[in-house]
């Protein structure tokens, strides 16, 4: 019986300029990175839960939560610049280095508390299960793009004026990136070197369990979004 092992990378790098010290900011009283590695570790589907970070703080609120540091991130893959797909191929790398390899991967992004258990599971179960690269986590767009402005000149344009006349319900659906996870197979991500593969699934989240966090108001409507799905439990 061959052995499947999985790990999950949940990077944070210590140079966030919108929110400074945004993974590591009390979220209703814990750092919100440990959302994240929390949830990760109750799936049960992970045999390392590992932080990439250049940040000696970030590292010791990360291991307080159980995650481990095996390794601290360069500096050419903590700056600005630096896209998830390079951080997650330079800890694959680093991995190998100490002779460990995995058979599939799940970025989990820090600031992503409203990731669950039984998404994880979800994503891991149709990964396994069905012919995909990877599998992401999407939302639906709240109004069709398809009927989106763009301004030109000052004047406030149609981007797609063939659809002015369309309704709404007749319009395809599109979907975005919901920004926290996606879970995905290392031999495809070698060969491809991106996280939005040939083949990428989706998990379908509703509005309410999605909030971008750039701001401090993001900050602030994804409690609430938060404590809302929380008392809904209840």
């Amino acid at each position: 019986m061959l052995i499947t092992r999985n790990v999950a990378i949940i990077p944070a790098r210590g140079g966030s300029k919108r929110i400074p010290k945004k993974n590591i900011l009390p979220f209703l009283g814990k750092p919100i990175i440990a959302y994240s590695i929390e949830t990760a570790l109750e799936s049960g589907l992970f045999d390392e839960v590992m932080v990439s970070t250049d940040d000696s703080a970030i590292a010791d609120i990360a291991r307080e939560h159980g995650a481990v540091i095996p390794f601290m991130r360069d500096q050419n893959t903590a700056n600005d610049r630096a896209v998830i797909a390079e951080v997650c191929s330079e800890v694959l790398q680093k991995y190998q280095l100490q002779g460990k390899e995995f058979d599939n991967v799940c970025m989990i992004m820090a600031t992503a508390p409203f990731v669950t258990a039984q998404r994880l599971k979800e994503a891991y179960s149709k990964l396994s299960e069905g012919n995909y690269d990877c599998i992401m986590t999407v939302t639906e767009y709240s109004f069709p793009i398809q009927r989106s402005f763009k301004l030109e000149n000052g004047l406030l344009l149609m981007r797609w004026p063939e659809n002015i006349h369309v309704r709404s319900q007749d319009l395809e659906k599109t979907y975005h990136d919901a920004g926290q996870f996606c879970f995905f197979k290392v031999n495809s991500f070698l060969k491809q070197r991106i996280l939005f593969m040939e083949r990428t699934g989706m998990i379908l989240l509703d509005a309410i369990e999605v909030q971008d966090i750039d701001t401090p108001i993001d900050w602030e409507l994804a409690e609430l979004k938060y404590q809302f799905l929380r008392s809904k439990k209840q």
